[in-house]
């Protein structure tokens, strides 16, 4: 089932400056926006929280008042290299999670950056942020594997949100939204459909779509809607949309 028309993030606008639907100091719900591919603003509690400004994602330059920009891994559709600085110069006490070896490579761009490592969890305002996973995806023999650490997203009351990076081997426990890479050249659609099952939300946002056409978006999110599992609420955020999303 897909949810109901979300609405389009202008910026600057909802997801340009923090969010005001606060009751006794805490978001009414989750709102996520997606900037394109593997992009995502997630605020909950407080906190606003940035995960993987890409070189093919775009409106994330435009964000303030960010309180921690997430790297899963160092690939440039995840990490923007060139855009990062202005990004983390604007938003100057947003502190930076990032893989193992993504962190190497920032080390000259910030000197708040926080290694991500299964099993050690942070405090990012009100929300915790939790690592998952150690490697990326298998490419094929020719590409190396990288360093990938997805990340749970949670504080008390709101939904659990998962963004695994690039893997579908993650292990996040109990997840009530779950962000889903639709194509990559380390996945097909049998094993996209067969990782939402395992994880068993109840709820998903497509990710990770840039190389694929409209046609062919349509193709893939349809096969992960109808066989995903039994009462399946997708949030199609493509353009820049964003959803506020309560616990079912």
């Amino acid at each position: 089932m897909v949810a109901g028309v979300p609405s389009v993030c202008p910026l600057p606008g909802p997801c340009g400056s923090p969010v005001s639907r606060v009751s006794d100091g805490y978001l009414v719900a989750m709102r996520v926006t997606h900037l394109g591919h593997a992009c995502l603003l997630v605020e909950l509690a407080d906190t606003r929280i940035l995960v993987d400004p890409g070189s093919f994602s775009s409106g994330f330059d435009e964000l303030r008042d960010l309180d921690a920009v997430v790297v899963t891994h160092q690939h440039a559709d995840h990490l923007d290299e060139e855009r990062l600085p202005a990004l983390l110069a604007a938003n100057r006490q947003a502190a930076v999670y990032a893989d193992p070896q993504s962190a190497d490579l920032l080390s000259g761009t910030s000197s708040d950056i926080v290694v991500l490592t299964e099993g050690e969890d942070h405090r990012v305002g009100s929300a915790r942020l939790r690592p998952v996973g150690r490697l990326h995806a298998v490419n094929h023999d020719g590409v190396p594997r990288c360093t990938n650490v997805g990340v749970v997203l949670d504080a008390d009351g709101e939904p659990v949100l998962y963004h695994p990076g690039d893997t579908y081997d993650g292990e996040p426990g109990d997840v009530d939204v779950l962000a889903v890479p639709l194509n990559a050249p380390w996945c097909k659609v049998a094993e996209s459909i067969a990782f939402v099952r395992r994880i068993a939300p109840r709820q998903i946002v497509p990710i990770h779509d840039a190389l694929l056409s409209t046609a062919g978006r349509r193709l893939y999110l349809g096969h992960v809607e109808g066989y995903g599992g039994d009462g399946l609420t997708v949030h199609d955020l493509a353009g820049g949309r964003n959803a506020d999303i309560a616990l079912d």
